[in-house]
C-alpha cells in the first residue's frame, strides 16, 4: 500500500489499510520541487511508524539527481527495505548497496523494481542480487519505456510479466504485481490478482485502501482451497504407499506436480 510522502496525514493511516507492508513513497507520488520535504516527512514519521507496521521507503531511480540525498537524508534504520523503481542493471544495484553501506544502512534489502524493457530483459542476474530481498513488475513504466499502449486486457504485459516471475523463482524472491491505477474498477483488480497468482506472483501493489482486502482475499488461499489441497495429498500419498505414481482424484489425473501444488497451497493457507 502507497502513501505519498508529502502526505503525513496519509503516512499516519498506513497501519490501519491491513497491508502486509507498506510504502512511504518519494518518487511518482512526490513531484519534483518537493523531494527535501518528502525526505523530511520521513525521517519524522517513518521511525514511529514502523512500530507499528512493516515499512519500506520508495526512493528515486539510481540515475536520478535525487537518489544520493534519498539515500544519504530520506531513509532511516528502522525501515524494512528501500523500494528501488527502474532497476534495469547490476551495476545499479551495486551502486545501491554501496550507498547504503556507506550510510550505516548495510542491514537494509532492496525491492527492485523491474519496469523497463532492459529491466526485463536481464531480470534474472537482477533477481539474483544479494541484496534483493523481493521484487515488483511496473507494468506502467514497462509500457512507456517500450512505447507502446497499455490496455485492461494486460496481453501487451503477458511476456514481461511471465518473464520477471520466472526471474524471481529462480532469484528466490517474492514478487508484487503491477499496479491498477483504475482503482475504482475491483472487477479488474481481482482479474489481475487472479492472472498474477497464477504466474506465480505472491502479492499484489495498492494504491488505494479499497485494494488491500480484494488482495489479500486473492492471494491468500481460501479455506475451499485448503480443504480441497489437503483431500488430495491424503489420497495422493496413500496411493505412493501402493506403489502407484498418479491417481484418479475427484476426475482429475493427479501425480507430484499438482502435488506439489497442493503442498503450496496449504503451506501458503496456514501462514
Amino acid at each position: 500500500m502507497f502513501a505519498p510522502a508529502v502526505r503525513p496525514d496519509f503516512i499516519a493511516k498506513l497501519p490501519e489499510r491491513g497491508a502486509d507492508a507498506v510504502v512511504v513513497d518519494c518518487e511518482d507520488a512526490t513531484p519534483a520541487g518537493a523531494k527535501d520535504l518528502a525526505r523530511q516527512h520521513v525521517r519524522d514519521h517513518v521511525p514511529a511508524l514502523a512500530e507499528k507496521c512493516k515499512v519500506t521507503v520508495r526512493v528515486n531511480a539510481v540515475a536520478s539527481e535525487w537518489f544520493a540525498d534519498d539515500i544519504n537524508d530520506g531513509v532511516v534504520p528502522e525501515v524494512a527495505a528501500i523500494v528501488v523503481p527502474k532497476i534495469d542493471s547490476v551495476d545499479a544495484l551495486n551502486t545501491v548497496s554501496a550507498a547504503l553501506e556507506g550510510n550505516g544502512l548495510g542491514h537494509i534489502g532492496v525491492i527492485a523494481g523491474i519496469e523497463t524493457g532492459l529491466g526485463v530483459a536481464d531480470a534474472r542476474p537482477l533477481l539474483a542480487h544479494e541484496r534483493v530481498v523481493a521484487a515488483y513488475f511496473g507494468a506502467e513504466d514497462f509500457i512507456a519505456d517500450m512505447g507502446g499502449i497499455r490496455t485492461a486486457s494486460n496481453e501487451e504485459v503477458l511476456y514481461a510479466r511471465s518473464a520477471v516471475a520466472l526471474a524471481a523463482r529462480l532469484g528466490g524472491v517474492p514478487l508484487l504485481d503491477q499496479v491498477v491505477t483504475d482503482f475504482r474498477d475491483d472487477d479488474r483488480f481481482i482479474a489481475e490478482c487472479e492472472q498474477a497468482r497464477a504466474i506465480g506472483y505472491s502479492g499484489k501493489l495498492c494504491i488505494h485502501p479499497g485494494q488491500v482486502a480484494l488482495a489479500n482475499a486473492a492471494f491468500i488461499p481460501s479455506a475451499d482451497e485448503v480443504d480441497r489441497a489437503r483431500r488430495l495429498l491424503e489420497v495422493y500419498e496413500n496411493a505412493i504407499s501402493e506403489g502407484l505414481a498418479a491417481i484418479d482424484f475427484e476426475g482429475q489425473m493427479v501425480d507430484e506436480p499438482l502435488a506439489v501444488q497442493a503442498r503450496r497451497i496449504i503451506a501458503t493457507g496456514d501462514e
